[in-house]
């Protein structure tokens, strides 16, 4: 990957996209999806989630998306915010959508007093590590199409799905009847790409537009594009989703012994999923003390653990330094800052700062003690 971006150093290329390593791109990508394929360069996930429902979907739409999915829970609201679109949040039970629960939120398509659901969104794999098969997708996606709907698919995970179904990418998008993907880099070794796959280009007419609206348009393509290149060409995006597959795998097993822990069916699943069993302890912003309740599901120790850093400024309580304590499953856990990275050991010195009082206070109240002291000797001397 670093010698793909040392590579595309060299020589004269022209910007915004217009330059040979792009261009060699729209090929590998075509290759995986087909000849109508287009694909858009984009610098992340989410970005390239509410770019690409934007282009197909006019200012009164709306999408249906599982409550899991990653743009209803781990977006910052930003298909709303910048988007402007209407998010239709399903509940499933394994993240999957399938057209029975697509019908739950896929109706009013002629209430001018309910934004319109003229999309689909489904995430490939999904955020609780389980896939769909292509009939799956296939079936979900021909509903779609008969109730008018455009089929959007978040493939941050895409070489993982494929990996774990031994299926090539087309087997489960294009042939499928998906309309539009992310196509994931980052989460599969790139050090910051992604990009949009325009499966039927006469659906997404405004993406070029949009990707500049969106901060999304790199002046220097060639260093996003260098990267899917290197990731997509040959074979190296399976080898290292097949790698993550088994280490989640790996992990999965491990944590099967742990007290308290539990996840879903192992029935096709590339990521390993835990949970708090009801009657865990809990702490968050908003409670003064450990409560007992249901904790929200954690998908693996290591996500526990980078949440809890994500947090760290209030929203995940923490007593004072110098142990730092949370739960993960049921088993609470200490950790001693000297063992920490330097940035969350950092973190606890600046939770400490922060609530000792702030330096304007400390400056008055020295001030204060001060005049005092003075007083107090004037007192003395008269």
């Amino acid at each position: 990957m670093l010698a793909a971006i040392a590579a595309a150093n060299d020589g004269h290329q022209s910007s915004y996209g217009n330059d040979a390593y792009t261009a060699r791109l729209q090929q590998v990508v075509q290759g995986h999806f087909g000849d109508r394929a287009e694909a858009f360069p984009m610098f992340n996930g989410t970005g390239a989630n509410v770019t690409a429902l934007q282009s197909v979907l006019p200012r009164w739409g709306a999408v249906v998306c599982a409550k899991t999915a990653h743009i209803n829970v781990d977006e910052g609201g930003a298909p709303e915010k910048v988007g402007g679109l209407k998010l239709y949040a399903v509940p499933t039970p394994d993240g999957k959508l399938t057209p029975d629960l697509l019908d739950v939120e896929a109706f009013g398509f002629d209430d001018e007093h309910r934004a319109q659901p003229l999309a689909v969104s489904i995430t490939q794999s999904t955020e609780l590590g389980t896939l769909y098969t292509p009939a799956e997708i296939t079936s979900l996606a021909a509903h779609a199409h008969d109730l008018g709907m455009i089929v959007h698919l978040d493939g941050a995970r895409l070489s993982n799905a494929a990996a774990a179904l031994g299926e090539p990418f087309a087997a489960f998008t294009t042939d499928a009847g998906v309309d539009l993907l992310t196509l994931g880099g980052t989460k599969n070794g790139a050090l910051g790409a992604e990009a949009i796959v325009a499966l039927d280009p006469d659906k997404a007419e405004g993406l070029r537009f949009l990707r500049k609206t969106n901060m999304q348009l790199a002046s220097k393509m060639r260093f996003l594009s260098a990267q899917l290149i290197a990731l997509y060409e040959g074979d190296l995006w399976l080898r290292n989703a097949g790698h993550a597959n088994a280490m989640a795998a790996r992990l999965r097993s491990s944590l099967e012994g742990v007290p308290g822990s539990s996840s879903p069916s192992r029935r096709r699943r590339t990521a390993c999923s835990c949970g708090y069993p009801p009657g865990s302890p809990t702490r968050c912003a908003s409670s003064s003390s450990s409560t007992t309740g249901t904790a929200p599901p954690a998908r693996c120790a290591l996500d526990v653990f980078l949440r809890h850093r994500r947090r760290r400024r209030g929203r995940l309580r923490r007593p004072d330094p110098p142990n730092l304590w949370w739960v993960m499953g049921t088993v609470p856990i200490t950790v001693q800052p000297a063992r920490l990275p330097g940035r969350l050991q950092n973190d606890g010195e600046r939770t400490a700062q922060a609530r000792s009082p702030m330096p304007r206070q400390r400056a008055a109240s020295s001030s204060r003690e001060r005049i005092g002291t003075v007083l107090t000797t004037a007192q003395k001397s008269v």
